[in-house]
């Protein structure tokens, strides 16, 4: 393995954690409640062809250099507006609709990432 290849893969550990996350809960999800998880990632692929919304993410994920802001920065985000959801606050948001914008937002954000990591060592 050439040594920009180790560096990349060394700096980019979380944007590889958050996919290989995403990808563990859409099969777990599978197994233990297949509906939800159907409703959830099809709610995401919707959201995917709203485009400010991948945009966002992109330049989230290519310009913010400390990507572990942005990565817990929108779970603190997603957590804290899930429990506005439970409390009331937001009446037409729902906490399943809330999650599939933090897998899109996260999904793309890390791929950005690691598009940015891949671009600075010039592979």
């Amino acid at each position: 393995m050439s040594d920009q290849f180790k560096a990349i893969l060394t700096k980019a550990k979380l944007n590889f954690a958050i996919l290989t996350s995403i990808l563990v809960i859409a099969i777990l999800g599978k197994f233990i409640n297949p509906e939800l998880t159907n409703s959830i990632f099809v709610t995401a692929d919707q959201l995917v062809s709203d485009l400010y919304l991948v945009f966002i993410a992109i330049t989230l994920g290519a310009f913010i250099p400390n990507f572990k802001l942005v990565a817990f920065g929108s779970i603190g985000i997603f957590i804290a507006a899930a429990v506005l959801i439970q409390l009331k606050v937001f009446n037409y948001l729902t906490t399943e609709y809330l999650f599939a914008v933090l897998i899109v937002t996260l999904g793309f954000a890390s791929i950005a990432n690691l598009y940015r990591h891949y671009r600075e060592h010039g592979l």
